[in-house]
């Protein structure tokens, strides 16, 4: 199943890590900007060209590093149609290069919203009785927090296609307390309950890792809160933001991983996407630059995390 093949990359590559696709305009250098500005104007055809040839140069700079690339879908709807053409080709290069790709949508609907959603992103749409895919991601985030309906159409799709979901458990944002630690009956939380949801939704599709298709997202900005999710979801993949920009160390991080530090992938999107500007070059250094990030986050993480 999905997580199999994606803790099969993290311990091939001893990486437990994933990189962020989340481009705007202003990460990407300028002489890039400047290509695209001239080959296709400068308005929203030369922006997209501009942040697609960026990202082929990080997936290049990047794939035999990183096992996984997370684009968040944020940062191409906001470019239009045309953002979400080039996040098609970008899945697409990424995952012929051999990339994980995790799309982040987040999304969160139910009944035929829900399917139709999960036909986009994971198992294609009917034409006249032929199935086309579009953007055909290994896995999606989702906000599970509209209940199981917003999640098995999802689960559906991911199980028909050997691929999978991470849901929304304990987020990584400040506010994230004002719903989620609210304390429910028996002295428990609301994050706690879609933890045991989750769980319970994923049971019957364990693979030979021992872990079910559905994912947990669990915020490496609050580890306490981390280290007893993990214990809550034994049998739950973890996808864990937050390291890096937002505060979260490698430290905190380390209370996702199981045994022989499995189960868990850490996100990292500016910090490396936008590494070329900590350098003090004009951007041509960029995918050395995010190589390096890459290189000594894996490094950090390891030093509190083996991967076996």
């Amino acid at each position: 199943m999905s997580f199999d093949v994606l803790q099969d990359k993290i311990i091939a590559m001893k990486n437990p890590t994933v990189a962020g696709l989340d481009a705007r305009i202003d990460y990407v250098p300028a002489h890039i900007r400047q290509a695209a500005y001239a080959e296709y104007g400068k308005g929203l055809k030369g922006a997209v060209e501009a942040i697609y040839q960026f990202n082929v140069g990080l997936i290049d700079a990047l794939c035999d590093i990183v096992p996984a690339v997370k684009p968040q879908s944020a940062y191409y709807e906001n470019l239009g149609w045309q953002g979400m053409e080039m996040l098609e080709r970008t899945i697409q290069y990424a995952k012929s290069k051999g990339l994980y790709v995790i799309a982040d949508i987040k999304r969160g609907d139910i009944g035929s919203t829900a399917s139709a959603y999960a036909e986009g992103w994971l198992s294609g749409t009917a034409v006249e009785g032929e199935t086309f895919k579009t953007f055909d991601a290994d896995c999606v985030t989702l906000n599970g927090y509209m209940g199981s309906d917003s999640i098995n159409p999802f689960l559906d799709a991911a199980k028909a296609e050997d691929k999978a979901v991470f849901a929304l458990v304990k987020t990584s944002n400040p506010g994230s307390g004002e719903l989620q630690d609210v304390g429910v009956n028996r002295g428990g939380t609301v994050y706690g309950v879609m933890a045991r949801l989750l769980e319970k939704l994923g049971q019957g599709t364990e693979g030979k890792y021992g872990y079910t298709r559905v994912g947990a997202v669990t915020g490496a900005t609050h580890p306490a809160e981390l280290a007893q999710i993990r214990t809550m979801m034994p049998h739950t993949f973890l996808l864990v933001p937050g390291y890096g920009a937002q505060g979260g160390t490698a430290e905190d991080v380390k209370f996702a991983f199981q045994e022989n530090g499995h189960g868990a992938i850490v996100n990292s999107s500016r910090g490396i996407m936008c590494a070329w500007k900590k350098t003090g070059g004009d951007g041509h250094d960029f995918q050395e630059a995010a190589r390096n990030a890459a290189i000594a986050m894996r490094d950090d993480i390891c030093r509190f995390t083996t991967i076996q």
